[in-house]
């Protein structure tokens, strides 16, 4: 018996009606495997034509165009934008009439394919086991198949009414496997019994380009093929052939396309008369334009037109080449002036206003924002008195000095926020009169701590040189004790407990002696630095695992925040590291209840800088000052040479170290050192000042 199931003809139906198909000809299948209408890649290939014109308009013959008028080449450039976009939107266009027809008549093919298909399962739903076919011969169930399909009336109606279905629809068949003809919209053709010929699948042309979709409508004349196979049991039992015809598809489609095409030609047109019209328009200023620049020029228009060949636009960018050639020139010397002095002004660390005998701010540095709180807008152009008041300290000794015309050496002056600035206010005078005058703000606090940091330098300086020659001298006595003990307890073979307790304590006294005094001639010892370019974030990890098992013993957690770009120096890694390591171990030792050491690092400007904070108690404010001297320290097993070494080996990399401390809420260090670049920089322009 031939059965397909009531229930699975049902779904395959509904399916069909809402056009999404289980054997893959359903809507989704139409759309073109996943792409949308807008996003179909056939109608990107529509930009092509547009490309293909602007090339051809640039490649014309520049002699020719060299010799045309204004007026021509104004209307060929606007003519042939608008041909460029003409086209270019024709091309889209004729893509979705084209597409979308080809697709349209697909889906139309395969929906009367999937209703022969339908109409074909109806047909073969008869139980021949009721009839005379031997249902276990093969040969017999197939011939009375075969005669089943040519005979259903219902079948053979619908086969007949296809090809008015729709236009390009050209024939349909129901073939077997060996792709002979059961049934056919042409009886003749079925009669024969002989193979259907070979086509082309018409999905082919559904998901080809918009180039081969055209080359199917404007070429010979072809027949394509939509084809759904029939299953029986599980094996193959024919298919479904519907054909579709490019004749009747091209005639549907010649009449849009030609509308379009006269279109385009007719926008083109137009596009020249406009053209034409704008450039009179356009051009009629010119003749304006070129006599103004006369005036400026001094050059008559004929001498001018003469240079320029004659054309409109010649003789005005002949004058305006002109002018902008002097402009240049001038430009070129102020940028360069202003670059360098831009330059100069931003590197400064001192504040300087150059006012002019008016008073008037003509050149502010960038530093002087910090120190006055206003922006460099609203003080260059102004007059000293529009940003500077009697209300504040700085303010009046300044305008009392500007009133009185008196210079001011160097004075103290304290400002609202407790910041303590030394200024300076001088003259300019130029044949005994006054043409200007120079304001010079310095921090200081700066001042003071630059020279702190030098008095320090100089007293390390002179303890490491008192330091080296005591330590040379103490060494000598001491390995002579060390020798002569060794003598004694080898004397005193015998001796009782008591004796020999004192001796070791003489012999670990002297030996920690021994390692002062060896730590003291290392630190006065020249260092030679072996410069290497390293990432201090490395330097840091290395740092950090050296230090975490002290810190574990403290209760100390240590907090790494290091940037995830490399921070790039060129130092000594041994003595960087020893000097990272002194700081840390410090901070690990002020909190001895617990805590978490903060390790930051980051790039400033052309420094790096590291920042080591602890919880601990702070440093109290009457031992600060001493806190980098040698052999000066709070703990009972210190040695006083941690901070001094850090130090020195800062100063050695030109950098600099400080601190800021408060009491009961810790201490944060603050490591700066010249970053890699800064460094590259430096030595470009040693090189350049020897050369």
């Amino acid at each position: 018996m031939i059965s397909f199931g009531r229930a699975r003809l049902q779904s395959l139906r509904k399916n069909l009606y809402e056009r999404e198909d289980v054997s893959g000809y359903g809507r989704e299948d139409v759309s073109g495997h996943g792409f949308s209408r807008a996003e179909s890649p056939i109608e990107l290939r529509a930009l092509a034509p547009a490309t293909e014109s602007t090339e051809y308009l640039t490649t014309a013959d520049q002699g020719l165009m060299a010799k045309l008028r204004l007026k021509t080449k104004l209307v060929l450039a606007i003519s042939g934008m608008v041909m460029a976009l003409v086209v270019a939107f024709s091309s889209i266009y004729v893509l979705q009439i084209v597409h979308q027809r080809v697709q349209d008549t697909y889906e139309n093919g395969d929906f009367v394919a999937h209703q022969i298909f339908f109409a074909t399962h109806e047909a073969l739903e008869i139980d021949l086991n009721s009839t005379q076919v031997d249902a276990g011969n093969p040969q017999s169930v197939r011939g009375a198949t075969e005669e089943i399909l040519q005979t259903d009336p219902g079948l053979n109606s619908l086969m007949q009414s296809i090809v008015g279905y729709s236009r390009p629809i050209y024939d349909a068949a129901i073939a077997d496997p060996e792709g002979r003809a059961l049934l056919h919209t042409d009886p003749t053709v079925a009669l024969k019994r002989n193979p259907l010929p070979a086509r082309e699948s018409f999905r082919l042309v559904r998901d080809g380009s918009f180039r081969q979709q055209l080359a199917m409508v404007y070429g010979p004349p072809k027949v394509y093929e939509i084809n759904v196979p029939i299953e029986r049991d599980g094996s193959p039992f024919g298919s479904v052939r519907v054909g579709i015809s490019t004749v009747f598809l091209k005639s549907e489609l010649r009449p849009q396309l030609n509308h379009a095409l006269a279109l385009s030609g007719t926008v083109i047109l137009v596009t020249f008369i406009l053209a034409a019209g704008l450039s009179n328009l356009a051009l009629r200023p010119l003749v304006m334009i070129g006599q103004r620049l006369d005036l400026m020029t001094g050059e008559s228009g004929e001498a001018a037109g003469k240079k320029a060949g004659g054309d409109e636009v010649g003789m005005v960018t002949t004058k305006i080449n002109r002018l902008g050639q002097q402009m240049r020139d001038v430009k070129e010397i102020f940028s360069a002036l202003k670059e360098n002095l831009d330059q100069i002004m931003a590197n400064l660390q001192d504040g300087l206003i150059l006012f002019t005998r008016d008073s008037k701010a003509i050149l502010v540095s960038a530093a002087v924002e910090n120190f006055l709180g206003t922006s460099r807008e609203h003080m260059l152009g102004h007059n000293v008195t529009e940003f500077l008041s009697q209300e504040s300290p700085l303010g009046r000794v300044v305008l009392d000095s500007f009133a009185s015309h008196a210079p001011i050496a160097q004075r103290e002056v304290e400002m609202e926020n407790g910041r303590r600035v030394l200024l300076s206010l001088d003259f300019i005078e130029e044949g005994g009169e006054r043409i200007g005058a120079l304001l010079t703000l310095r921090d200081a606090e700066t001042v003071r701590r630059i020279e702190d940091e030098i008095e320090l330098s100089h007293r390390l300086a002179a303890i490491g040189r008192l330091a080296s020659g005591v330590g040379h001298e103490v060494k000598n006595p001491i390995n002579a004790i060390v020798v002569h003990l060794e003598l004694l307890r080898q004397k005193l073979q015998q001796v009782d407990p008591t004796t020999r307790r004192h001796m070791d304590v003489i012999g670990s006294e002297i030996q920690r002696l021994d390692r002062v005094v060896q730590m003291l001639v290392d630190f006065t010892r020249p260092v030679e630095l072996r410069l290497s370019d390293l990432d201090v974030r490395k330097l840091l990890d290395d740092v950090i695992q050296l230090a975490s098992p002290d810190a574990a013993r403290q209760g100390v957690a240590i907090d790494r925040q290091l940037p995830a770009v490399p921070l790039l120096v060129r130092a000594d890694s041994d003595l960087l590291k020893q000097a990272f390591l002194n700081v840390v171990l410090n901070g690990v030792q002020s909190m001895p209840q617990g805590g978490t050491l903060s390790i930051r690092g980051s790039k400033h400007d052309d420094e790096v800088l590291i920042e080591i904070s602890d919880q601990g108690s702070g440093i109290p404010s009457e031992i600060r000052d001493k806190v980098y001297n040698l052999y000066f320290t709070t703990k009972k097993t210190g040695t006083g040479i941690g901070l001094a070494m850090t130090y020195k080996v800062m100063q050695l990399h030109h950098g600099s170290v400080d601190f800021e401390s408060a009491d009961g809420r810790g201490t944060t260090f603050r490591l700066r050192l010249p970053s890699l670049a800064a460094v590259a920089d430096s030595q470009r322009e040693l090189t350049a000042k020897k050369t």
